[in-house]
């Protein structure tokens, strides 16, 4: 049946290109989907597959096999971001400053697709596939959104992918344990005493605080974390509250991100981020307010839905599609559903030079090199298939 199915998405390769560019063209932001939900649900209603709407944007249905089993849960995010396209092929965004710039077009009609070829192998399916057309994963709300709705009731496992740019068409990822970042979001305000640029005697600078804080920032992961357990810190934002040239600001205010595979390492970089802030605001005779949010939970792979991706992968692509295990440090909030069940979580590469198809998620020049798009479909009807046709777990 594997074989089958793999047979039956392949020929529907034309459909795949259309639905992804259809898709393209017309992105909407999160919480703003309200557009391709309407069309998701036609294509759906086409299909004959029932689904219901979420709450705000989004869809969630049901195909149920007519053999009883368990339940697999499947899901595409369906967000694009604010970014101005500047591709150069013949199916641009046609909404300006707004375009699919992380590849969410082709996980919707990867999903699509899978669910025409299982909702037409139906009476060999032995359970139900659940699927979910998620919003606003570029904002790190959608998939708690979904969960509070109840998307996970009585799903036993749970199964995504990322089509990914930094990996080769034809190479695909989904080794056991951490394989995204958790992501976090901090916010540090520096508060001195403003005046004059002239007259820094009489002033207690914020700016020279956030600087100082700046160039010692790299010392927490340096420093402060096990160095096998990677952790990035990035500041992305520098503000003077007050700006001008000739100002000494009361307040600076600093912007960044954190992203973590490991607990220990996520909690080492909070108590560190508020210990050196407050430290170097307290040498210059000032203060500091961190602000740090915890935004997204790493997506950890179990160890046996991994393997059966995994085998998935080289029964339906051959051994050498297995791409060399490394860990991704993007974020991607899939990792809320594998706290509610196992699962696992596939990258689907689509890097393409020839193509142009090499630019990094979130630029305005990204592409996919679209015969990735039949990868994609296939994997996810197959782990599906595989799943709930298995007993082990």
């Amino acid at each position: 049946m594997l074989t089958h199915l793999k047979h039956l998405i392949a020929a529907k390769g034309d459909k795949l290109v259309a639905y992804r560019r259809y898709l393209h063209q017309h992105p909407e932001l999160s919480w703003e989907e309200y557009e391709i939900t309407d069309w998701l649900a036609s294509q759906l209603d086409a299909l004959g597959i029932p689904y219901q709407r979420l709450d705000r944007t989004g869809l969630v249905g049901e195909i149920k096999g007519s053999q009883p089993g368990k339940t697999i849960l499947l899901r595409a995010d369906i967000d694009g971001l604010p970014v101005t396209e500047n591709t150069t092929h013949n199916f641009p965004s046609k909404r300006p400053g707004k375009m699919h710039a992380c590849g969410h077009d082709a996980h919707m009609a990867m999903l699509l697709v899978a669910l025409e070829a299982l909702n037409e192998i139906n009476d060999n399916l032995q359970g139900h596939v659940r699927f979910l057309f998620q919003p606003a994963e570029e904002v790190g709300q959608g998939a708690k959104y979904a969960l509070s709705q109840g998307v996970t009731e009585g799903v036993s496992n749970v199964f995504g992918i990322h089509i990914w740019s930094p990996l080769p068409t034809g190479k695909i990822s989904g080794h056991r344990g951490p394989q995204w970042t958790a992501a976090d979001h901090f916010t540090i305000r520096f508060i001195g005493k403003g005046g004059h640029a002239s007259e820094p005697e009489n002033t207690v600078d914020s700016a020279v605080m956030a600087a100082q804080f700046i160039s010692n920032a790299q010392a927490i992961v340096a420093r402060e974390v096990n160095p096998q357990q990677p952790a990035v810190v990035t500041i992305g934002k520098v503000n003077t509250v007050d700006g001008a040239f000739n100002i000494i600001s009361e307040e600076t205010v600093i912007e960044g991100t954190v992203r973590t595979f490991h607990q220990e390492a996520r909690d080492v970089v909070e108590r560190a981020m508020h210990s050196y802030a407050e430290h170097i605001a307290a040498m210059y005779g000032g203060q500091a307010d961190v602000n740090y949010d915890r935004i997204l939970d790493a997506v950890v792979n179990e160890e046996q839905s991994s393997d059966l991706l995994l085998e998935i992968v080289e029964r339906q692509f051959g051994q050498e599609a297995i791409a060399e295990e490394k860990l991704i440090m993007a974020s991607e909030d899939f990792g809320f559903y594998t706290t509610q069940a196992p699962g696992a979580f596939a990258a689907v590469g689509c890097g393409n030079v020839a193509k142009g198809a090499h630019y990094s998620h979130h630029n305005a020049r990204f592409d996919i090199d679209e015969d990735a798009l039949v990868y994609g479909a296939i994997l996810h009807a197959s782990y599906a298939y595989a799943y709930l046709k298995q007993d082990k777990f």
